[in-house]
């Protein structure tokens, strides 16, 4: 059941602009012991929400990766998000309305800021281990090197400790096509969601990449009055407009791209020396958004570290579908 922590105060953002106070919605699964050191906490990535068992099927159970028999599980919904977190669709206190397109600029640095304002909220001093794949991993990494006597173990699947210009550019690319339908920068909830169908149809194809698109999307052998691959993508985009806004997806976007470890830290591999957390990085073979080459060399910055890959058909999206081969590798770290 979804839990919300409201810290009613102000809440300054990395940009400088305020935000008069901040909601975020949260899940857990789960009791957390009495000593207070059983949490994994999981960041989740780009439209999940805080419900893990819902986007990361088969990760959330009994002998499990994520054991709630074992763990207390925690995954907080990022700033921003649609899933009830302080987002563009939230009212302005200052106007009384939606801010939709006035909503303030916001980094990874400032959702990990909020994470922190829970988890000291919920008493949890200590973590057992911090879970992030993809835009989960950014804020898993950041938040690793801002609080490094927190955590005792790191996971970080198919991420990044920067932002490369390869991702930027995937990101800007789905931003002009938000930006291309007219009606994106309207007063209202459904502003801009031809163009938030479009972007997500292109970013799709760098989630699951040639392979898994030839894999599952042939058409018959008779000649076909749609294309198989043309309607997946028209569904998809469709899916997402049913369930999320332009608003929040355009300013997380913006968001991802100021990921660097580095800044104001001397440069990433400083920044990475500071993690104390035993770390498992996890790369996917197919993966063209974080390639296993970038993988390796994230890993070789971070002490008490290791490597492992998987193989997917999907490419990125494989953390999402390949739960029993990262269940292999993750249970046994987390569990230690």
């Amino acid at each position: 059941m979804i839990r919300y922590y409201d810290h009613n105060a102000p809440f300054e953002l990395e940009s400088g602009a305020v935000l008069p106070a901040l909601r975020i919605a949260f899940h857990t699964y789960g009791e957390l012991n009495a000593a207070r050191d059983n949490t994994v906490w999981v960041c989740h990535a780009l439209t999940a929400s805080s419900d893990v068992a819902d986007w990361w099927p088969h990760t959330v159970g009994e002998g499990r990766f994520l054991d709630p028999s074992r763990h207390f599980v925690v995954c907080a919904n990022i700033l921003g998000s649609h899933y009830g977190t302080t987002g563009p669709l939230h009212t302005d206190p200052a106007t009384g309305r939606p801010y939709y397109g006035s909503f303030p600029a916001f980094t990874i640095r400032d959702m990990v800021r909020a994470h922190r304002l829970l988890a000291d909220a919920l008493g949890i001093r200590k973590i057992r281990a911090l879970v992030g794949s993809s835009v989960g991993g950014f804020q898993a990494v950041e938040w690793a090197v801002a609080e490094p006597e927190r955590f005792g173990r790191l996971a970080l699947i198919a991420t990044a400790a920067k932002a490369s210009p390869w991702a930027i550019a995937i990101d800007e690319t789905q931003r002009m096509a938000i930006e291309a339908d007219a009606t994106f920068g309207e007063p209202r909830d459904d502003a801009g969601m031809a163009g938030l169908a479009a972007a997500r149809a292109i970013g799709l194809l760098t989630y699951r990449g040639a392979q898994g698109y030839n894999l599952t999307q042939q058409d018959p052998d008779e000649y076909p009055a749609r294309h198989r691959a043309a309607t997946y993508q028209q569904y998809q985009g469709e899916k997402l407009c049913r369930r999320y806004n332009a608003y929040s997806y355009h300013a997380i976007l913006n968001a991802f791209d100021t990921h660097d470890i580095g800044r104001g830290r001397g440069g990433v591999v400083r920044a990475l020396e500071r993690i104390a957390a035993r770390t498992m990085v996890v790369g996917i073979a197919t993966d063209m958004i974080f390639p296993p080459a970038e993988m390796r060399r994230l890993q070789a910055m971070i002490p008490r570290s290791e490597y492992r890959e998987i193989y997917s058909p999907f490419g990125h999206d494989g953390f999402l579908v390949e739960h029993e081969r990262l269940d292999a590798i993750l249970r046994p770290f987390i569990n230690g």
